[in-house]
């Protein structure tokens, strides 16, 4: 026969010749089965019933190889078979998961007849279906003529482990509908749908009808559905049924366990454990597994060394998956030496989980060399990396390179994976390559929330506000729910400069109706942007509705308060922060240096000095150096500023000189300027500002043929000063200005309402203070330039653009000088307006009665 042939030389079949067997009827021992076979062989008359009990005998007990040489033997012979060797054969293919085998079996069930059979039927649909090979399970299925609970059980259980979850449910209502009771193991089957979902609501459903059926108290019924309760969420119910579950197997506590730790209650799970042991229940593999999980999640090191030593006592120390467990404990306990001696252990052979645990666990306690070269090893011993391995991997910047993992993971096809290429782009973000990003967001099938955020927090990063808006625009229409770390990375970009204030809002809003503004991340960031957006008593009103509050949240309060010239408000924040002991970092001190610097607060910035070096044990950084530097400098102290330098135990930078410049310009100490002015050169020769401060500081005092000389420099050095231009924002656009700029639309009616304010303004006694206009020219044509300065044009346009009493809000790109500073506290009184103005030291608010917030300390 063709058939018997074909099963003969099958590859899975090859070493299932058949041997002389003795067979003994009646015996029914597993144990024992290989004395009957022996004794089978010799009895002449062989009894059919006595084959088929054999075989079932082989095919109950999983000893496939024994039962598929019977079968053999039985079909090579010739002799009559039946509905139960068939049955038996089929569910010894589905054990073996061998479609082929299946599927000529399948063709003998068609010849012989036997597809009208209960049991053959629904043997063979268990075979397709755990061959993954759900569409001829399905249509086996759907051509029984009869089907029991056991064949609908075996087509839902077959669904659920191909993750056709809908369908499972679906199978499940129709079931009902056509009359058939389901058993334990489908409503286990289907619970563990619902559970993998999340869904309580119809998990309950299922729950009352196994109440009603009177399943709730079977073992495999009990168990998924305190599973399905612990991955909802929902623990109290769990609990209520574990402590109604009369016998509890080692999967019930093993449920409870891991389910405690899934959802964060560590030490309910170390009382569970406990209470297992006190109950004398057998550990198995997995319940060590969980255990010395939730070690590694309360970095319990000691505990950890305890279940090592048991985990060696009940014989589990070579099972994979407590290995690795382990290896992640003593990783995240940082003692890396235990872990790596464990990984050697087993020859630097473990799976792809092993080894990029390991490679994890190096990255978590700084050892990014170490990981590489455990990723490289890995490749050259055949080890093929997984999603988890290279998202893992790419963290380790600047080691790793991202074009290099990039390119073996376009090998794979990972790009495509949401992991990896949310991984890939984001290393390309850290490293402000937000083009090479795009285009791994491009090529990911499946876009989640997270590759989504992490995009819009690249486009923040690098400035990008209309990509960013307009992915975030994207993103909604296309049906995602953004959260609160989208929210968060979107805000972010609404606080640079060349972003519109009103777009904030608007996400602000967007915030409250997703009811995701008090998270501290979303909170934290429009704290930031309000601030930064010169609105400082929105950040102000943000800080104070903060039910828990993280050290951004108070580092960026104060940082906002100082840019604002609010110092004794800031100095408050940080006087709190001292009172409730939040732990204060180097961020915390900057801010507090920063309110000191604008408010001229010299001893009060000596004394803050003092306690971050003295009470914090805090380093003081470039940074904090660079703020004494500054704190100094514009008080006039330029002998204590350059002594902070010079005790300073690396070169001052180009930003601590050019205070130092900046300093000497208005204090009219030229030859220290001088000095100042040939460190940033040295260090920077294309840096303009250098140039422009020493040429600027000689023309103050009026050296013009050194002044010349400067400007030569710039010449041949081809350095060019950076233009001042100033930006405001009128009905949601933003609209740039040059100084002298006449290319706007409304040019005529901007300096028509100049020329007005210069007359009101000279009314009041302001007189134009020319020193601030560094070119040799007359006073007359001094004054014209002063009037047609950028921040100038931009609050005449929007005093014609906007309606009276409204705020203006001004951005300019460099320091306000003296004199625009004196005639904008004359503008925002006659206009009754208040004017904010932020240039690149801070921001000015100008109140109506003529006050600047900088106390002219600007």
């Amino acid at each position: 026969m063709r058939f018997r042939t074909t099963i003969w030389r099958h590859q899975s079949l090859e070493k299932h010749k058949p041997k002389s067997r003795i067979y003994i009827h009646g015996i029914a021992s597993a144990s024992r089965f290989h004395v009957a076979h022996n004794l089978f062989d010799k009895i002449p008359d062989r009894v059919q019933e006595n084959r088929t009990s054999l075989l079932f005998g082989f095919s109950r007990d999983g000893r496939t190889q024994e039962a598929t040489r019977l079968f053999l033997t039985i079909h090579r012979s010739g002799m009559e078979t039946n509905c139960s060797i068939f049955s038996s054969v089929l569910k010894v293919s589905a054990t073996l998961c061998d479609e082929l085998l299946g599927k000529q079996l399948h063709t003998q069930c068609i010849k012989f007849g036997f597809l009208d059979d209960v049991s053959v039927g629904t043997s063979l649909v268990d075979t397709y279906m755990k061959g993954s090979n759900v569409k001829d399970g399905r249509n086996v299925f759907d051509e029984m003529k009869e089907r029991n609970v056991v064949t609908w059980t075996t087509l839902i259980s077959g669904y659920a482990r191909n993750g056709s979850n809908e369908e499972v449910l679906k199978l499940f209502m129709r079931m009902f509908e056509e009359g058939t009771e389901p058993n334990s193991f489908t409503f286990a089957a289907a619970l563990g749908v619902l559970a993998g979902e999340g869904v309580s609501g119809r998990g309950s459903q299922v729950h009352t009808v196994v109440v009603k059926n009177g399943l709730d108290k079977t073992v495999p019924v009990s168990n998924s559905l305190i599973n399905l309760y612990l991955k909802c969420g929902d623990v109290r119910k769990a609990r209520i049924l574990f402590d109604k579950t009369g016998v509890k197997s080692v999967v019930t506590w093993n449920s409870m366990i891991s389910g405690y730790v899934a959802n964060g209650l560590d030490l309910e799970a170390l009382r569970m454990f406990y209470s297992m042991r006190v109950n004398h229940v057998r550990l198995s593999e997995s319940s060590f597994a969980s255990v010395i999980k939730l070690c590694a999640n309360l970095r319990e090191l000691r505990f950890t060394e305890q279940l090592h030593c048991s985990v060696v006592k009940y014989g589990f120390s070579f099972d994979q998956n407590i290995r690795t467990a382990l290896m992640v404990a003593y990783s995240k306990c940082t003692v890396m030496s235990d872990a790596l001696r464990l990984f050697k252990e087993i020859g630097f052979q473990g799976n792809v989980v092993s080894w990029t645990a390991m490679i994890s666990g190096f990255l978590q306690n700084d050892g990014k060399e170490e990981a590489v070269g455990l990723f490289k090893e890995m490749r050259r011993k055949g080890v093929r990396p997984n999603e988890f391995t290279y998202s893992v991997v790419l963290t380790a910047l600047p080691v790793i390179s991202p074009a290099e993992v990039h390119s073996q993971v376009l090998k794979t096809n990972y790009e495509r994976s949401s992991t990896v290429g949310t991984a890939l782009l984001d290393a390309y973000v850290k490293l402000g390559k937000a083009d090479e990003a795009a285009k791994v967001f491009s090529s990911i099938d499946d876009k989640d929330i997270v590759a989504w955020s992490a995009m819009l927090a690249g486009y923040a990063q690098t400035g990008e506000t209309e990509a960013a808006i307009k992915m975030f625009s994207e993103l909604t229409k296309g049906g995602m729910k953004p959260n609160e770390f989208t929210l968060s990375s979107v805000l972010n970009v609404c606080a640079a400069a060349s972003a519109s204030s009103g777009q904030g809002k608007q996400f602000h809003g967007f915030a409250i109706k997703s009811r995701v503004d008090s998270s501290l991340c979303v909170s934290s960031a429009l704290l930031t942007m309000y601030a930064k957006k010169g609105n400082i008593e929105s950040a102000e009103a943000v800080f104070k509705r903060q039910g828990e509050r993280d050290l951004v949240s108070w580092n960026s309060m104060i940082s906002g308060y100082a840019q604002h010239g609010e110092a004794t408000k800031a100095l408050d924040v940080f006087k709190e922060m001292k009172r409730r002991k939040v732990e204060m970092d180097s961020v915390t001190f900057v801010g507090v240096f920063a309110a000191c610097t604008h408010a001229g607060l010299v001893e009060e910035g000596e004394k803050y000095f003092d306690i971050m070096v003295r009470e914090c044990k805090i380093a003081p950084t470039k940074e904090h150096n660079s703020c004494m530097v500054d704190l100094y400098s514009r008080a006039g102290l330029l002998e204590k500023a350059m002594e902070v330098i010079e005790n300073m135990p690396y070169p001052a930078g180009s930003t601590i000189w050019r205070t130092i410049l900046a300093a000497c310009r208005v204090h009219k100490k030229t030859e220290l300027g001088r000095l100042a002015a040939k460190k940033i050169i040295d260090m920077k020769p294309e840096d303009s500002a250098a140039y422009v401060l020493l040429s600027n500081m000689y023309a103050e005092s009026g050296d013009w043929q050194e002044r010349a000389k400067v400007r030569k420099l710039m010449e041949e050095r081809k350095v060019k000063k950076e233009a001042g231009y100033s930006w405001i924002e009128v009905k949601n656009k933003t609209y740039a200005f040059l100084a002298g700029d006449r290319s706007h639309t409304l040019k005529d009616q901007i300096y028509k309402k100049l020329e007005d304010l210069s007359t009101r303004l000279k009314d009041l006694g302001y007189e134009p203070d020319t020193s601030y206009v560094l070119q040799d020219i007359d006073d007359e044509h001094k004054e014209a330039v002063l009037a047609q300065h950028s921040e100038r044009l931009a609050i005449a346009f929007g005093l014609i653009a906007t309606p009276k009493g409204s705020p203006l809000l001004i951005i300019k790109n460099l320091r306000v000088c003296g004199d625009c500073h004196a005639v904008i506290k004359l503008i925002a009184k006659i206009e009754e307006r208040e004017i904010v103005v932020r240039d690149t030291n801070r921001f000015h608010h100008f109140s109506s009665n003529g006050v600047c917030s900088c106390g002219d300390f600007w």
